[in-house]
């Protein structure tokens, strides 16, 4: 699935695959396997700049991890690394691009400004870093699922999930803390790809009606503060998009993601509790919101102030307990 076309396992004597006329790399057949290779290349690529940045204030992602994929790493198969395949895509080749103007302008990325490729230290041979791991879990992901592949912010739903799994006490369990987060992302991801879906945003299951439907439980559990941000012209567009769509993972600290996941998972209507979560986080800084304008009131809701999310959570059930 994710291995290069004309690589044959080593294990068979066949080291390349004879190239056929209807298996080149230049043939345009859009049912070409190599057609298909480079255009997930260009979903890779993405992957690769999202996961190397994934919770850049931690060590952890750039550590090695104990339990690499030997499979791939034996040198004794002629696998291609996800790392290598990325490296020969933006390192092996000039860069050509064509202008609306017709003018092809050729780059040499050496000149380009330096890339995401030289953020984190390259592991010695026969080690993956947990962020290499990440990003095998959703490639394959958007390998499998073609009809949504990868969206930016899906690195923020798996990196939690797969830290929880890779630390847990428990060795035998963490061995298999790959798998099982690829498990539980694709379980958890049936429930929210809707959000991931733009053509599904205006629908009743998109992240739309799910932005306005903050709105619409904030103006019944707070009508007075409802009225002042829609006096602002404050849309929920502006900050509950980010908070809806990523769980609230981009708002806190990892651990307390972490805690604030167990509330949203261990609830029936997990994802009404966090429509719930996003209304106390309002209601919380209600006296701030009063009284700023505009501009204040923008940044408290960018970069929310408060920290501790045990007196969010309590909030919160408050509000469901009020219904």
């Amino acid at each position: 699935m994710i291995i290069q076309p004309g690589i044959a396992k080593a294990n068979l004597g066949v080291s390349r695959e004879d190239v056929t006329l209807e298996d080149h790399p230049l043939n345009p057949n859009p049912d070409s396997r190599w057609n298909t290779y480079f255009k997930d290349n260009e979903v890779l690529l993405q992957i690769d700049k999202d996961v190397r940045r994934l919770y850049p204030d931690m060590a952890f992602f750039q550590r090695p991890t104990d339990y690499p994929c030997l499979l791939i790493l034996d040198p004794q198969n002629e696998f291609e690394t996800l790392r290598r395949r990325v490296e020969q895509t933006t390192l092996k080749s000039q860069t050509v691009a064509r202008n609306r103007s017709g003018v092809t302008n050729v780059s040499s990325p050496l000149k380009s400004t330096p890339s995401s490729l030289s953020e984190y230290e390259v592991l010695p041979n026969g080690c993956e870093a947990h962020w290499e791991v990440v990003e095998r879990i959703l490639f394959i992901y958007a390998k499998l699922n073609p009809g949504i592949a990868y969206v930016q912010g899906m690195n923020e739903i798996v990196g939690p999930l797969y830290y929880t799994f890779a630390t847990d006490p428990n060795s035998e369990w963490k061995e298999h803390a790959e798998a099982d987060t690829f498990f539980c992302f694709t379980n958890l991801m049936a429930e929210i790809r809707d959000n991931f879906i733009k053509s599904l945003d205006d629908s009743q299951c998109g992240i739309t009606y799910k932005m306005e439907k903050v709105y619409s439980t904030l103006k019944e559990k707070d009508v007075e503060l409802y009225l002042k941000l829609q006096e602002q012209n404050i849309k929920p567009q502006f900050f509950a998009f980010r908070w809806l769509t990523l769980l609230l993972s981009q708002e806190f600290l990892l651990p307390d993601v972490i805690r604030i996941w167990d509330s949203l998972f261990a609830d029936d209507k997990r994802f009404d509790f966090l429509l719930l979560v996003c209304c106390a986080m309002l209601t919380l800084i209600r006296d701030q919101l009063m009284e700023g304008d505009f501009t204040l009131n923008m940044r408290l809701l960018q970069d929310y102030p408060i920290s501790d999310v045990h007196l969010i959570l309590k909030k919160a059930k408050e509000l469901q307990d009020s219904k």
